[in-house]
């Protein structure tokens, strides 16, 4: 468990149903021995209290910026520049817009403007204001930036609906803030990392086509990971609704044999990671027109197999030194990517279930079990960030000079 002792975070929580989660969040910075100052919104205080986050934290909780004493003892040009990391969470469509714009109408948004250290923020609001052309063009500023920021996760919301805008769990947020103020080492600098991810769109004709639930937060995750590692890293996606992630060469594709193309075309690599869902068939002959109803029985449609990506770049000549392949199966899971392991050619098989009620596919959580020669290793179920963080630090040990003393 990383220590975060001699860090200070200062929390800005906001106003929303999310704020419950704050107590929590704060539980686990103590826990890792952090110490916490914290903001609160008028908006936040309907919906926690500062007496229950001072209790938390053992710090007095700030809430006014016309507060005399407050300004006396931590003002808020001190509290802006006091902490090593500044947290807003839940971070609300008000105060993203805010905070794009440069507004400092309370103690938070002036401590925002005012302070030159690193910030996070986890968002958290309705699914439609989440995706709302002003709250995209705000994140985007926000990005631009410098910020970074943890979540949307999608789940369903106070409001009864949903979808994109549920604030990430705390442990994810603890996980973003440990990985910010503890840089890590980079053993992937100077290394190449191929990452497929989403799934792909075999067209019918051209308004239909075939395709699966992969969400693409699996590979977008390891992209991240790897970005962290030091890698060079090209990400080639199928069509998902997710960030592209800071620092990657994004390649978006839309079916088997354009992803196919891309990740040869980006060899040699010297690690692949193949996550995307991949759609086995496609159909044979796309319709020229939009097929048509005709009150006789459907058309048939012929199929053909698509390329098998993971197999052919596993025996091209330009081979990447460590190859991935993952298995998603929704039975016999470890025993099919075993089958997978002998038969593509790769050295490792990240095998997952994803069965509907597993809730991978689009979830935020994973359990995953690696198959290599060597036996099988099963990894206990974690966030889909902790699952590429685990995966990228093993790849980066298998391609260290010195592979034994590495392990």
């Amino acid at each position: 468990m990383t220590s975060l002792a001699g860090k200070s975070v200062l929390l800005i929580v906001g106003g929303g149903i999310a704020a419950y989660k704050a107590h929590e969040l704060v539980r686990l910075l103590k826990t890792r021995g952090a110490a916490i100052r914290i903001i609160l919104t008028k908006a936040a205080e309907q919906f926690v209290t500062p007496l229950s986050l001072a209790s938390l934290s053992g710090e007095k909780v700030h809430t006014s910026l016309f507060s005399l004493t407050d300004e006396v003892e931590m003002g808020h040009i001190q509290l802006s520049r006091a902490a090593d990391l500044v947290v807003v969470a839940p971070a609300t469509a008000d105060l993203i817009a805010k905070m794009a714009n440069g507004l400092a109408g309370d103690l938070a948004t002036t401590t925002l403007l005012a302070t030159d250290k690193p910030v996070l923020i986890a968002p958290a609001m309705n699914l439609r204001m989440w995706r709302h052309p002003a709250t995209v063009r705000n994140v985007e500023t926000l990005k631009r930036d410098g910020l970074a920021l943890t979540g949307p996760n999608d789940g369903e919301m106070a409001c009864g609906e949903f979808g994109p805008g549920r604030m990430a769990e705390p442990d994810e947020i603890l996980a973003a803030i440990v990985g910010m103020l503890k840089p890590r080492a980079q053993p992937l600098a100077g290394k190449k990392v191929l990452i497929t991810a989403g799934p792909t769109r075999e067209p019918i004709d051209p308004v239909r086509f075939i395709s699966n639930y992969s969400s693409g937060k699996q590979g977008y995750a390891i992209a991240r990971a790897a970005v962290e590692l030091g890698a060079e890293t090209i990400l080639v996606s199928g069509p998902v609704s997710l960030p592209i992630p800071p620092g990657v060469q994004m390649m978006p594709i839309e079916t088997a044999q354009e992803m196919l193309e891309i990740c040869q075309g980006e060899l040699p690599a010297d690690i692949a990671v193949f996550t995307a869902a991949v759609a086995d068939w496609r159909v044979a002959a796309e319709a020229a027109e939009k097929l048509k109803k005709t009150g006789n029985a459907p058309p048939g449609l012929s199929l053909a197999e698509n390329p098998d990506i993971l197999a052919t770049i596993s025996r091209d000549p330009r081979r990447p030194r460590i190859v991935v392949g993952f298995a998603a199966e929704t039975e016999k899971v470890t025993e099919h990517a075993a089958e997978k392991l002998k038969n593509k050619g790769c050295d490792l098989i990240v095998a997952n279930d994803v069965g509907r009620e597993s809730g991978v596919f689009g979830g935020d959580r994973n359990t995953v079990h690696l198959v290599s020669t060597a036996g099988i290793e099963n990894w206990p179920n974690m966030s889909k960030d902790e699952v590429a963080r685990k995966l990228m630090e093993r790849l980066a040990r298998m391609l260290a000079p010195d592979r034994k003393a590495a392990e």
